[in-house]
C-alpha cells in the first residue's frame, strides 16, 4: 500500500482492557478504525469499547471480520487462548496482526503462527507493553546502545502484578473466570514473563537463549487452583544471564497496581529503573538510576517518547519489522512458553 494511504484496522477480541491502549495507540499514530468483533459481546471490556467508539460499525463475529476485504491491521486483546486462532486466519486472510500478550499459550499455536506468517508474508507483532509504552525502558535502552555501562552482561526483572477482584464470584468489575483458568491464559510464566523475556533478549542483544529453570506457584490463593500467583525463570544465552520474578501479590496500600522494576547489570556500570512508582520517594513513575565509572544520575524519563505505534504503521505501509523483529518476536514467546512448559510446581498449582 501506498505510504500516503491511511492504515485501515480492526479490533478482533475485546476481552482484556489492554485493547484501550492498543486502539488508542494505533489511532494517535493515524490508523483508521473501521470494526470490531468479539465472542463475548457482553463482556466488560467489549461493552466499554462499544461505548467509547459507537460510531465503529459492530461485525457478527470475529470469523467474519478477519476476512473481510478493505482492512489492513487486525488488533486483538482476546482471551489469550483466542489470541493465536485469530491470529493464523488474519494472517491468511492477508492481514498484518498486533496481539496483546501473550501472543498465544502453547508451543503448537505459535509454530501454526510461524507457517502463517511465512505462507502469508504478513508480520505478527506482540505488544510488549512493558518496553513498548513504558518511556524508561526506551530511555535505558538508549543508554545501553551509547555504551554507558559497558557491555550487559545480565538483567534482573520484577514485574509484580495486583489481582484484584474477582467478578466471576462477586459479579462487579474484577478479573473474569478465565483469569482464574490455566488453559485459557495460558499460565504465569507465559502471560506476565514474556514482557520480561522480550526485554532480556533486547538489553543483551541475543538473538536466541535457554531455559535453565522455572517454576510456578499458587502460595496465596488456594481456592483458586487454576491461577498461578508466583513464577520465575532463569535464563542464559551466550553472552549473559537473566532472572525473571512475576507475581499476583501486590498490596492494596500501594498506589499502584505494581511496581514494576528491571536491573540492567554491565561491566561498567549499571541501571535499575523503577517503572511505575518510586515507593516513598518521588512522585508518578519512569525513575532511572545511571550508575557508572563516571558517577550516579538519577533521569526523570517521563518525556521520553513512545514509538511502537508509528513504527508499526510504517511496517504497515513499507512491509517492514521495525516495531520489532519478528524473528524476535517468535524467540520471546518461545522462551515464555517452553519455560512454562517446563517448570516445577509449587504450593496449590501441584
Amino acid at each position: 500500500m501506498s505510504s500516503t494511504q491511511a492504515v485501515r484496522f480492526a479490533a478482533v477480541g475485546l476481552d482484556h482492557a489492554h485493547i484501550f491502549g492498543q486502539i488508542a495507540g494505533l489511532i494517535r499514530a493515524g490508523a483508521e478504525f473501521v470494526a470490531m468483533a468479539t465472542d463475548d459481546p457482553s463482556a466488560a471490556v467489549a461493552a466499554s469499547v462499544r461505548e467509547r467508539y459507537p460510531d465503529v460499525p459492530v461485525a457478527e463475529s470475529p470469523e467474519e471480520l478477519v476476512g473481510r476485504d478493505g482492512i489492513d491491521l487486525v488488533v486483538t486483546a482476546a482471551v489469550p487462548d483466542r489470541r493465536g486462532p485469530i491470529a493464523i486466519a488474519a494472517l491468511l486472510a492477508g492481514k498484518d496482526v498486533v496481539t496483546d500478550k501473550p501472543g498465544c499459550v502453547s508451543l503448537e499455536q505459535l509454530e501454526e503462527i510461524k507457517k502463517a506468517v511465512d505462507r502469508s508474508g504478513r508480520f505478527w507483532s506482540v505488544t510488549f507493553s512493558e518496553r513498548f509504552e513504558v518511556p524508561s525502558v526506551i530511555k535505558a535502552g538508549e543508554l545501553v546502545r551509547e555504551g554507558r555501562i559497558g557491555t550487559v552482561v545480565q538483567t534482573l526483572g520484577l514485574g509484580p502484578h495486583r489481582i484484584g477482584d474477582r467478578a466471576h464470584l462477586s459479579g462487579g468489575a474484577g478479573r473474569p473466570a478465565w483469569f482464574y483458568d490455566k488453559a485459557r491464559y495460558g499460565g504465569i510464566l507465559t502471560d506476565i514473563a514474556s514482557h520480561q523475556v522480550d526485554q532480556f533478549l533486547w538489553f543483551t542483544g541475543a538473538r536466541t537463549a535457554e531455559v535453565v529453570a522455572s517454576t510456578v506457584g499458587n502460595f496465596g490463593n488456594a481456592d483458586e487452583p487454576g491461577l498461578q500467583d508466583f513464577g520465575e525463570i532463569l535464563l542464559r544465552s551466550e553472552n549473559a544471564q537473566g532472572y525473571i520474578r512475576v507475581d499476583w501479590y501486590t498490596p492494596q496500600g500501594l498506589k499502584t497496581w505494581g511496581d514494576g522494576r528491571l536491573m540492567i547489570l554491565g561491566t561498567d556500570g549499571y541501571i535499575e529503573l523503577r517503572k511505575y512508582v518510586d515507593i516513598a520517594g518521588r512522585d508518578g513513575g519512569d525513575h532511572l538510576f545511571l550508575v557508572n565509572q563516571e558517577g550516579t544520575q538519577y533521569i526523570d524519563c517521563s518525556d521520553v517518547r513512545t514509538t511502537y505505534y508509528e513504527d508499526l504503521i510504517h511496517d504497515v505501509q513499507e512491509r517492514t519489522t521495525t516495531a520489532a523483529p519478528q524473528e524476535h518476536t517468535f524467540e520471546t514467546m518461545r522462551l515464555a512458553l517452553t519455560a512454562q512448559q517446563q517448570a516445577a510446581l509449587r504450593g496449590a498449582a501441584r
